[in-house]
């Protein structure tokens, strides 16, 4: 209800308590008073205001400036990396010694890469990386392919770009299709929720793109 109505209310609420003073020694007036003055006190309470659920929002993330540096160490492969990221080798169980992961601990998430050798088996790491993709196709809204194609530093491969709730936003393969490979796949170490990772997913997409566009092979 409005505020001029509630000053009404109250207005007309004192006004039958002067009633009831004045009208005691009289049972049905008296009678009369109590029931308008309870009528009043019903017509104030809907005086408060209708709460409005707000809509659900997230935390808000501030976003480092964009600086890169050059990664060279004993893996088989340069790229530029984001100085606000680091890289730790993986040492979960079955990693191979050239698998990393790009942590960034701003966003509580990570890129695994995975690197392997090439012995005549490259149509094998190529259709794994694709169905390992592919497999979020049932809680993706879509799946979109962008191929990369380097000529002159030997670098090709294709990123898939998964959209919706799935545990891996970004996943992607490089290689120069005789000796090297390597696997990549973006995760946030958090419940997948499309709506609240979005800002930063697209932060870390811009990190992706420049580190494929920099790949070199040693």
């Amino acid at each position: 209800m409005k505020p001029e109505r509630c000053l009404q209310t109250a207005s007309i609420f004192f006004y039958y308590i002067n009633i009831l003073n004045s009208t005691l020694i009289n049972p049905m007036k008296t009678y009369f008073a109590i029931l308008l003055i309870f009528s009043s006190l019903l017509g104030g309470i809907s005086c408060q205001e209708t709460y409005t659920p707000k809509p659900r929002g997230y935390f808000r993330v501030e976003f480092p400036k964009k600086e890169y540096r050059t990664f060279d160490s004993i893996y088989p492969f340069r790229f530029d990396l984001p100085v606000y990221a680091k890289v730790l080798p993986d040492n979960e169980k079955g990693a191979d010694a050239d698998w990393l992961n790009i942590v960034y601990p701003t966003f509580n998430a990570r890129i695994h890469m995975s690197y392997k050798p090439i012995k005549g088996n490259f149509a094998d790491f190529e259709e794994d990386t694709r169905k390992l993709a592919y497999k979020h196709t049932v809680k993706a809204d879509a799946i979109d392919e962008k191929i990369w194609n380097n000529e002159k530093q030997k670098v090709y491969g294709i990123l898939y770009d998964i959209r919706g709730n799935t545990a891996s936003s970004i996943q992607f393969y490089l290689t120069d299709s005789t000796q090297h490979f390597l696997r990549g796949a973006l995760y946030f170490n958090l419940k997948p929720n499309k709506d609240s990772i979005a800002p930063s997913l697209e932060f870390i997409r811009s990190d992706i793109d420049r580190m494929i566009e920099s790949f070199q092979w040693k």
